[in-house]
């Protein structure tokens, strides 16, 4: 078992790039459900044009598998990966199938994104600033 001081003294011994990523892996254990399964789930194109439709407002299984080329048991097993990534849910009225996007789900997914952003364009400016005030070195092919 790892007490918290083993565990100070291996982060002490990380690299920075390390340290950070144990530092990100914490912060996304504070949202509450799992992005990894969200961002797994919108890594395929069909995927994210579901859930693209489904915000538009809810859908039949049926009308989603419409313009996609594939079958409807393909389009279900998109659905099923959706669903068990909690971006979706879905409800069975006799035959007919409803889907709907969970608009929370998306938005934490869209906090974490937006996060992430403003993250880089701070060192981003940073690096600009820093820049601006670095004089620029002549190299040795200016004549």
């Amino acid at each position: 078992m790892t007490t918290r001081t083993d565990s100070l003294i291996l982060l002490c011994r990380l690299t920075p790039c390390q340290t950070s990523h144990i530092i990100i892996v914490k912060h996304m254990l504070n949202y509450s459900f799992n992005l990894d399964l969200a961002f797994q789930a919108l890594a395929d194109p069909t995927r994210r044009a579901i859930v693209a439709r489904l915000c538009q407002g809810p859908a039949s299984v049926k009308e989603l598998a419409g313009p996609l080329p594939m079958s409807l048991q393909a389009v279900m097993q998109h659905l099923a990966l959706l669903e068990g990534s909690g971006l979706v849910a879905s409800e069975k009225r006799g035959r007919v199938r409803t889907c709907r996007v969970e608009p929370e789900r998306v938005n934490a997914c869209e906090r974490w994104l937006s996060a992430r952003r403003t993250e880089w364009e701070n060192r981003l400016d940073r690096l600009e600033a820093y820049l601006a005030e670095t004089p620029k070195q002549e190299t040795e092919n200016d004549p």
